[in-house]
Protein backbone atom coordinates (compact mmCIF):
# COMPACT_ATOMS: atom_id res chain seq x y z
CA UNK A 1 0.00 0.00 0.00
CA UNK A 2 2.79 2.41 0.89
CA UNK A 3 6.54 2.59 0.49
CA UNK A 4 7.65 2.20 4.12
CA UNK A 5 11.26 3.01 3.33
CA UNK A 6 10.26 6.25 1.63
CA UNK A 7 8.06 7.17 4.60
CA UNK A 8 11.00 6.70 6.94
CA UNK A 9 13.21 8.78 4.63
CA UNK A 10 10.64 11.59 4.66
CA UNK A 11 10.44 11.44 8.46
CA UNK A 12 14.22 11.51 8.80
CA UNK A 13 14.51 14.49 6.45
CA UNK A 14 11.79 16.36 8.35
CA UNK A 15 13.64 15.68 11.59
CA UNK A 16 16.90 17.00 10.17
CA UNK A 17 15.14 20.08 8.81
CA UNK A 18 13.82 20.83 12.30
CA UNK A 19 17.19 20.07 13.88
CA UNK A 20 18.90 22.61 11.63
CA UNK A 21 16.56 25.27 13.05
CA UNK A 22 16.67 24.11 16.68
CA UNK A 23 18.09 26.69 19.13
CA UNK A 24 19.70 23.82 21.05
CA UNK A 25 22.06 23.51 18.10
CA UNK A 26 23.01 27.17 18.40
CA UNK A 27 20.61 28.51 15.79
CA UNK A 28 18.57 31.70 16.00
CA UNK A 29 14.85 31.07 15.75
CA UNK A 30 11.81 33.24 15.12
CA UNK A 31 8.82 32.32 17.29
CA UNK A 32 5.50 33.87 18.28
CA UNK A 33 2.12 32.89 19.73
CA UNK A 34 -0.76 31.82 17.47
CA UNK A 35 -3.04 32.54 20.40
CA UNK A 36 -2.01 33.30 23.98
CA UNK A 37 -0.27 30.29 25.44
CA UNK A 38 0.15 28.49 22.09
CA UNK A 39 3.66 29.05 20.73
CA UNK A 40 4.69 28.45 17.14
CA UNK A 41 7.97 28.96 15.29
CA UNK A 42 9.38 28.96 11.80
CA UNK A 43 10.35 25.29 12.14
CA UNK A 44 6.69 24.32 12.65
CA UNK A 45 5.72 25.94 9.37
CA UNK A 46 8.69 24.81 7.29
CA UNK A 47 8.49 21.19 8.42
CA UNK A 48 4.70 21.19 7.92
CA UNK A 49 5.04 22.41 4.33
CA UNK A 50 7.72 19.82 3.59
CA UNK A 51 5.70 16.96 5.07
CA UNK A 52 2.54 17.97 3.28
CA UNK A 53 4.30 18.05 -0.07
CA UNK A 54 6.15 14.75 0.40
CA UNK A 55 3.46 12.72 2.16
CA UNK A 56 0.74 13.77 -0.25
CA UNK A 57 3.03 12.77 -3.12
CA UNK A 58 3.70 9.44 -1.41
CA UNK A 59 -0.02 8.70 -1.02
CA UNK A 60 -2.16 11.11 -3.08
CA UNK A 61 -5.42 9.41 -2.08
CA UNK A 62 -5.00 10.33 1.60
CA UNK A 63 -6.50 13.37 3.28
CA UNK A 64 -4.53 15.77 5.44
CA UNK A 65 -4.91 16.99 9.03
CA UNK A 66 -2.10 18.93 10.67
CA UNK A 67 -1.66 21.33 13.55
CA UNK A 68 -0.20 23.97 11.22
CA UNK A 69 -2.55 23.66 8.24
CA UNK A 70 -6.08 24.87 7.61
CA UNK A 71 -8.47 21.95 8.14
CA UNK A 72 -10.53 21.06 5.06
CA UNK A 73 -13.60 18.86 5.66
CA UNK A 74 -12.91 16.96 2.44
CA UNK A 75 -10.53 14.78 4.46
CA UNK A 76 -13.60 13.13 6.01
CA UNK A 77 -14.55 11.61 2.64
CA UNK A 78 -11.15 10.01 2.16
CA UNK A 79 -10.50 6.42 3.15
CA UNK A 80 -7.09 7.40 4.48
CA UNK A 81 -5.77 10.51 6.22
CA UNK A 82 -2.36 11.78 7.30
CA UNK A 83 -2.30 13.19 10.85
CA UNK A 84 0.77 15.35 11.41
CA UNK A 85 2.33 17.47 14.11
CA UNK A 86 5.46 18.94 12.50
CA UNK A 87 7.01 19.84 15.88
CA UNK A 88 5.29 18.27 18.87
CA UNK A 89 6.69 19.87 22.01
CA UNK A 90 7.27 23.35 20.57
CA UNK A 91 8.00 24.80 24.02
CA UNK A 92 10.97 22.48 24.46
CA UNK A 93 12.04 23.14 20.87
CA UNK A 94 12.03 26.93 21.32
CA UNK A 95 13.85 26.62 24.67
CA UNK A 96 16.60 24.49 23.14
CA UNK A 97 15.60 21.38 25.11
CA UNK A 98 15.45 17.93 23.52
CA UNK A 99 11.85 16.98 24.40
CA UNK A 100 10.31 17.49 20.96
CA UNK A 101 9.52 15.26 18.00
CA UNK A 102 8.09 15.14 14.50
CA UNK A 103 4.88 13.08 14.57
CA UNK A 104 3.31 11.40 11.52
CA UNK A 105 0.43 8.91 11.45
CA UNK A 106 -1.62 7.38 8.65
CA UNK A 107 -5.21 6.68 9.71
CA UNK A 108 -7.90 4.49 8.15
CA UNK A 109 -11.51 4.12 9.36
CA UNK A 110 -10.70 5.98 12.56
CA UNK A 111 -7.66 3.88 13.49
CA UNK A 112 -3.92 4.48 12.97
CA UNK A 113 -2.26 2.15 10.47
CA UNK A 114 1.25 3.62 10.61
CA UNK A 115 2.97 5.74 13.23
CA UNK A 116 6.34 7.49 13.08
CA UNK A 117 8.01 9.70 15.70
CA UNK A 118 11.34 11.28 14.89
CA UNK A 119 13.23 12.91 17.77
CA UNK A 120 16.56 13.91 16.20
CA UNK A 121 17.84 15.85 19.22
CA UNK A 122 17.61 12.53 21.09
CA UNK A 123 18.74 10.40 18.16
CA UNK A 124 15.49 8.43 18.39
CA UNK A 125 13.20 7.08 15.67
CA UNK A 126 10.03 5.39 16.91
CA UNK A 127 7.75 3.50 14.51
CA UNK A 128 4.83 1.10 14.43
CA UNK A 129 2.60 -0.65 11.94
CA UNK A 130 -0.80 -1.93 13.05
CA UNK A 131 -0.54 -5.62 13.89
CA UNK A 132 3.22 -5.73 13.39
CA UNK A 133 4.73 -4.32 16.59
CA UNK A 134 6.58 -1.15 17.54
CA UNK A 135 10.23 -0.26 17.26
CA UNK A 136 12.81 2.24 18.53
CA UNK A 137 15.99 2.56 16.46
CA UNK A 138 15.49 -0.99 15.20
CA UNK A 139 14.81 -2.49 18.65
CA UNK A 140 11.40 -4.05 19.24
CA UNK A 141 9.50 -2.38 22.06
CA UNK A 142 7.74 -3.97 25.02
CA UNK A 143 5.57 -1.73 27.18
CA UNK A 144 5.43 -1.49 30.94
CA UNK A 145 3.87 -4.48 32.69
CA UNK A 146 3.41 -2.84 36.08
CA UNK A 147 0.63 -4.50 38.12
CA UNK A 148 -0.12 -1.83 40.77
CA UNK A 149 -1.01 1.84 40.37
CA UNK A 150 0.75 3.12 43.55
CA UNK A 151 4.38 3.75 42.70
CA UNK A 152 3.73 3.94 38.94
CA UNK A 153 6.26 6.04 37.02
CA UNK A 154 4.65 9.16 35.51
CA UNK A 155 6.39 11.77 33.34
CA UNK A 156 5.80 14.83 35.52
CA UNK A 157 7.60 17.81 37.00
CA UNK A 158 5.29 17.72 40.03
CA UNK A 159 2.28 15.73 41.18
CA UNK A 160 -1.06 16.91 42.62
CA UNK A 161 -1.86 15.94 46.21
CA UNK A 162 -4.11 13.05 45.18
CA UNK A 163 -1.29 11.48 43.16
CA UNK A 164 1.57 11.70 45.62
CA UNK A 165 1.83 7.89 45.66
CA UNK A 166 3.06 7.97 42.05
CA UNK A 167 6.71 8.35 41.00
CA UNK A 168 7.68 11.31 38.78
CA UNK A 169 10.18 10.71 35.99
CA UNK A 170 11.53 12.84 33.11
CA UNK A 171 8.82 14.85 31.36
CA UNK A 172 9.51 15.95 27.78
CA UNK A 173 7.16 18.65 26.54
CA UNK A 174 6.12 16.44 23.61
CA UNK A 175 3.05 14.41 24.64
CA UNK A 176 3.97 11.97 21.88
CA UNK A 177 7.35 11.29 23.52
CA UNK A 178 5.72 10.90 26.93
CA UNK A 179 3.37 8.27 25.49
CA UNK A 180 6.31 6.58 23.79
CA UNK A 181 8.01 6.31 27.19
CA UNK A 182 5.31 3.83 28.24
CA UNK A 183 5.95 1.84 25.07
CA UNK A 184 9.63 1.56 26.04
CA UNK A 185 8.99 0.78 29.74
CA UNK A 186 10.48 4.12 30.82
CA UNK A 187 7.12 5.10 32.35
CA UNK A 188 4.07 3.17 33.52
CA UNK A 189 1.36 5.80 33.06
CA UNK A 190 0.66 8.91 31.01
CA UNK A 191 -2.64 10.74 31.45
CA UNK A 192 -3.94 14.14 30.37
CA UNK A 193 -7.14 15.82 31.53
CA UNK A 194 -7.77 18.41 28.84
CA UNK A 195 -9.15 18.63 25.34
CA UNK A 196 -6.36 17.77 22.90
CA UNK A 197 -5.98 17.23 19.19
CA UNK A 198 -5.62 14.01 17.25
CA UNK A 199 -2.37 15.01 15.57
CA UNK A 200 -0.63 15.15 18.97
CA UNK A 201 -1.25 11.50 19.82
CA UNK A 202 -2.15 9.41 16.75
CA UNK A 203 1.35 8.11 16.00
CA UNK A 204 2.37 7.67 19.63
CA UNK A 205 -0.76 5.81 20.69
CA UNK A 206 -0.25 3.30 17.87
CA UNK A 207 3.36 2.82 18.99
CA UNK A 208 2.22 2.30 22.59
CA UNK A 209 -0.58 -0.09 21.64
CA UNK A 210 1.69 -2.14 19.39
CA UNK A 211 4.18 -2.37 22.27
CA UNK A 212 1.46 -3.82 24.50
CA UNK A 213 0.20 -0.77 26.42
CA UNK A 214 -3.44 0.03 27.17
CA UNK A 215 -4.68 3.13 25.31
CA UNK A 216 -7.89 5.11 25.83
CA UNK A 217 -9.29 8.56 26.43
CA UNK A 218 -9.43 9.90 29.99
CA UNK A 219 -12.71 8.05 30.63
CA UNK A 220 -11.34 4.70 29.49
CA UNK A 221 -13.13 4.79 26.13
CA UNK A 222 -11.44 3.90 22.81
CA UNK A 223 -9.89 6.73 20.83
CA UNK A 224 -11.00 7.47 17.28
CA UNK A 225 -9.23 9.56 14.65
CA UNK A 226 -10.06 11.70 11.62
CA UNK A 227 -13.31 12.90 13.22
CA UNK A 228 -15.13 16.03 12.11
CA UNK A 229 -14.07 17.64 15.39
CA UNK A 230 -10.48 16.35 15.67
CA UNK A 231 -10.36 16.48 19.46
CA UNK A 232 -10.67 14.06 22.35
CA UNK A 233 -10.86 14.65 26.06
CA UNK A 234 -7.64 13.39 27.50
CA UNK A 235 -5.47 10.43 26.71
CA UNK A 236 -4.61 7.56 29.04
CA UNK A 237 -1.74 5.24 28.16
CA UNK A 238 -0.44 2.77 30.71
CA UNK A 239 0.47 -0.76 31.63
CA UNK A 240 -2.67 -2.87 30.94
CA UNK A 241 -2.96 -4.15 34.53
CA UNK A 242 -3.32 -0.63 35.99
CA UNK A 243 -5.66 0.82 33.35
CA UNK A 244 -8.90 0.28 35.25
CA UNK A 245 -7.44 1.63 38.49
CA UNK A 246 -6.20 4.70 36.62
CA UNK A 247 -9.63 5.27 35.03
CA UNK A 248 -11.26 5.05 38.45
CA UNK A 249 -8.77 7.46 40.00
CA UNK A 250 -9.25 10.00 37.23
CA UNK A 251 -13.04 9.68 36.94
CA UNK A 252 -14.07 12.60 39.15
CA UNK A 253 -11.45 14.93 37.73
CA UNK A 254 -12.25 13.89 34.16
CA UNK A 255 -15.95 14.60 34.66
CA UNK A 256 -15.15 17.99 36.17
CA UNK A 257 -12.67 19.15 33.52
CA UNK A 258 -14.36 17.74 30.42
CA UNK A 259 -16.99 20.46 30.04
CA UNK A 260 -16.86 21.29 26.33
CA UNK A 261 -14.77 24.35 25.67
Amino acid sequence: MIDQQRLEEIGAEAGQMALRLWPGGGHALESWEKVPGSPVCTADLEVDAFLRRELCALLPSAGWLSEESVDHPERLARGLCWLVDPVDGTRDFIAGRTGWSVSVALVSAGKPLLGLLVAPAREEVWSATAGQGAWLNGRRLAASTRAELPGARVPAKSLPPEDQDLTPVERPNSIALRIAMVADDRADLVATLRWGFEWDIAAATLIAREAGAAVSDAFGHPLSYNKRDPRAFGVLVCAPAIHQAAVERLAERAARFSVVE
